[in-house]
């Protein structure tokens, strides 16, 4: 496909990456990625670890607080061969959310405290947010804190908690004054997972993981030192977060790995002049190179200083959908094959993981918002509907 970052000055940093990866990626955990089967927390770590030696582990963040002081198109570019050299994907709930909301938001003391140990991944962090209830109404969240002597006593329960199962620390939205405009009551506090008043329970999805979890908070105190920002400006900072996330959500190189990863598909079972499935395929190179367009012009007013808005809504769903989409035509062009009692004599072979790939990545169009829900913040904000 038509590459945008194919400038002279981008030939060079590719062969840097690529010189990396080839030296330090496992090979085994190289070959789990590129079937798309499920990852242990082995292999996140021994990525995230070897990044962090490199200084490239956070490559959003600015070079004051450890970040490598990359552009918006070098990020897009590392991004795009990380995938194409089946990398996996560094744990982003400390990197990509919670870090750039304490550089921006959290106290000098919570930045030296948690930033250097995000980056080591010391710490390993998950994303308290979503509740039984309150899911895409994110605002109507009852995670409650009521005041204490030196901090606040915290109950109620998170779901969908992902890979809650590896983290230590936990980011979590909690009401903080149930009397105001549901939004304005809201805070962010940041709990420690080892605390006997937090426990967890998985829940099993239909692709045969447990990689989600509920979370249940009893009465778990939390210090006032541990309060991002400001009393009952959690929305706001839950906004700021989240509009990062679905930045990274529009996945341009994961598009284009997956692209990669059909068209291969198509070659192996002898279906690469089928008209139906080239169509297919054309329709979804255009998508990608539109959105791999708009989100480096995101990513330089990101850099810029200007606040993302409503645009990374429409970069989640287009995003998510050709992700979505793409998953589906791996699973058109396997046929039965993609079925597990099949793969398990082709385990190496690249119908080994379709089954599990679209079942898993049916999330994407749920997680960072619903994809209604973007809809509607698109219809609001941008058409004023």
């Amino acid at each position: 496909m038509t590459d945008l970052l194919n400038a002279p000055e981008d030939s060079a940093f590719r062969a840097e990456i690529r010189a990396f990866v080839e030296a330090e990626l496992d090979p085994a955990t190289r070959a789990k990625v590129s079937r798309g089967s499920p990852l242990a927390r082995e292999d996140f770590l021994r990525w995230h670890q070897s990044m962090h030696r490199k200084g490239w582990v956070a490559p959003g963040w600015p070079a004051e607080h450890g970040g490598p002081g990359w552009t918006a198109r070098q990020r897009l570019i590392a991004d795009e061969e990380m995938f194409r050299l089946n990398t996996p994907p560094l744990p982003g709930f400390g990197l990509k959310m919670i870090g750039p909301i304490l550089i921006r938001f959290g106290s000098r003391e919570q930045q030296q405290r948690f930033l250097p140990r995000i980056l080591s991944c010391e710490d390993w962090w998950c994303q308290g947010f979503s509740e039984p209830g309150a899911g895409s109404d994110l605002a109507s969240l009852r995670t409650r804190a009521v005041r204490t002597d030196g901090g606040w006593l915290v109950s109620g329960s998170k779901t969908w908690t992902t890979y809650a199962q590896y983290a230590n620390w936990i980011f979590c939205l909690v009401r903080t004054d149930p009397e105001v405009k549901k939004q304005q009551g809201i805070s962010m506090m940041l709990i420690d997972m080892s605390a006997t008043e937090v426990s967890r329970r998985p829940i099993r999805l239909m692709d045969g993981t447990e990689e989600v979890n509920e979370i249940f908070l009893d009465n778990v105190f939390v210090p006032d030192d541990l309060v991002v920002g400001e009393i009952n400006k959690g929305w706001t900072y839950a906004k700021a977060l989240l509009e990062h996330e679905r930045l990274g959500i529009g996945g341009v190189g994961r598009s284009k790995h997956l692209l990669a990863r059909v068209r291969e598909m198509t070659e192996a079972v002898g279906m690469a002049d089928d008209p139906e499935i080239s169509a297919r395929l054309a329709g979804f190179e255009i998508d990608i190179m539109a959105i791999e367009a708009t989100t480096l012009r995101l990513l330089a007013a990101a850099e810029a200083g200007r606040a993302l808005g409503a645009e990374t809504s429409l970069l989640k769903v287009r995003g998510t959908e050709v992700q979505q989409g793409l998953t589906e035509l791996m699973l058109d062009i396997a046929g039965p094959a993609a079925l597990p009692e099949s793969a398990s004599d082709c385990a190496d072979n690249l119908l080994a993981h379709v089954a599990y790939q679209f079942l898993n990545w049916r999330k994407l169009s749920i997680y960072g918002g619903s994809n209604e829900i973007q809809r509607s913040i698109l219809a609001g904000q941008v058409l004023g509907l």
